[in-house]
């Protein structure tokens, strides 16, 4: 199956009598190819024999037999580990250390989340929770997570049988999409307050992000500034009317719940006929209002071009993507959504857009030191085709709040 302009859109994640073929590209018996990231994360393992000796460190019952690089994540690094027997397959990550300062509390509030969400599924009678939830390993003497040197590994049960989307253009898929969202939320919604922690404090507070991106304006370290000063510009003039979210939750009209925070179509797993089985990637899993998860559903999925596009005329907002995630997503959090909640939904997709484009643009003036960068000028082209995004938002806003409001 093949996403716009000619990209693959799928990876499967077979058992093992399946032929994987992300697995054989990316790496064949005895052999061993991956650049570790050359930014924010201490250097790694520089052969399979390391990599096998971190392996066996974890909680484990089978020998691991070959490991290969997985994914396409731009802050973690993450390996496929494949089990001699019958048994299931693994992932093994390096937490960027740097990003996510506390491993402790990220890794207890990743198995609060998974247990809570397992529970609940027992409960219900579930038959296979381990494909509909993501479980850790831990370390030997069972601890959640091992540090070697100056690098945080963890392990997780690879879920298996499953494959997860890099894009989509299927309203069903979207529908099914919000509803795994929305699902996921809902499970979650009865947690006390103060069970999770802030994995990124004021990860996706635009405020903080605003205070930021004036600090480096101001700094201009690598002399860039000029170049995209009218961008700056036309970011600064929109700050005051995106921290409307946060001037709600001050005067208690709207409330925090545990969000997921990284809601992209590749955070959900689904089963050989295209059901969602469960949500992944928990590392940003905190408090945080539930218009920044669905709003970055729409940023990402509900984008006709790519993040980076070169081609700005390819990106628009695709709103037949749009109107099945708000079905999906709206039916699967009536329990908990609170009507102010529910009216801001298409505000949140401007938010998080106008959000990711002040973060990339920063990252930019700074020197690029956060996000994994392709070629010199990366982080200005996303910044560039996340601010035509925003426009594109802007000018579908009212067609979008009269669909939810119709919903």
């Amino acid at each position: 199956m093949l996403a716009k302009y000619g990209h693959p859109i799928t990876r499967e994640m077979p058992g093992k009598d399946s032929k994987d073929l992300f697995w054989r590209n990316s790496c064949g018996f005895g052999q061993f190819s991956y650049i570790w990231s050359a930014r924010s994360i201490s250097p790694g393992p520089k052969n399979m024999d390391e990599l096998m000796q971190i392996a066996d460190r974890f909680a484990i019952p089978e020998p691991v037999v070959r490991i290969a690089p997985l994914g396409s994540g731009l802050v973690n690094d993450t390996f496929r580990m494949e089990t001699s027997g019958e048994g299931p397959d693994y992932v093994l990550q390096r937490i960027n250390h740097r990003v996510f300062r506390d491993v402790d509390l990220l890794q207890q509030n990743i198995e609060r989340i998974t247990s809570h969400i397992r529970g609940k599924l027992i409960e219900e009678g579930e038959k296979e929770p381990d494909r509909k939830v993501v479980r850790l390993i831990p370390v030997r003497d069972g601890a959640l997570y091992l540090k070697e040197g100056e690098n945080y590994w963890r392990v997780m049960v690879l879920v298996p049988r499953s494959r997860t989307h890099e894009s989509i253009d299927d309203p069903r898929l979207a529908y099914d999409t919000g509803v795994a969202f929305g699902h996921f939320q809902s499970m979650l919604s009865d947690l006390p307050e103060g069970a999770l922690g802030a994995t990124i404090p004021n990860f996706h507070n635009i405020e903080f992000r605003l205070e930021t991106f004036k600090e480096t304006i101001d700094r201009d370290p690598k002399g860039r500034l000029a170049e995209v000063r009218w961008l700056v510009d036309e970011l600064l003039v929109r700050g005051k009317s995106m921290c409307r979210a946060e001037e709600l939750h001050r005067q208690g009209v709207l409330p925090k719940r545990v969000s997921h925070c990284d809601t992209k179509i590749n955070n959900v797993l689904f089963d050989e006929e295209d059901r969602p089985l469960c949500v992944i990637d928990l590392d940003t899993t905190m408090p945080g209002f539930v218009i920044s998860d669905f709003g970055d559903f729409i940023r990402t999925a509900g984008n006709t071009g790519a993040e980076d596009d070169l081609d700005l005329d390819r990106v628009g907002v695709d709103m037949a993507i749009f109107r099945a995630f708000s079905q999906g997503y709206i039916a699967a959090t009536a329990d908990f959504l609170t009507p102010i909640e529910k009216e801001l939904l298409p505000f949140g997709a401007k938010l998080l857009t106008y959000m990711q484009t002040v973060r990339f643009l920063t990252d930019y003036l700074d020197g690029d030191n956060y996000y994994k960068i392709a070629y010199p000028t990366h982080n200005r082209q996303r910044s560039l085709a996340q601010f035509r995004l925003l426009q594109r938002i802007e000018e579908r806003e009212q067609e979008m709040a009269d669909f939810i409001a119709s919903l």
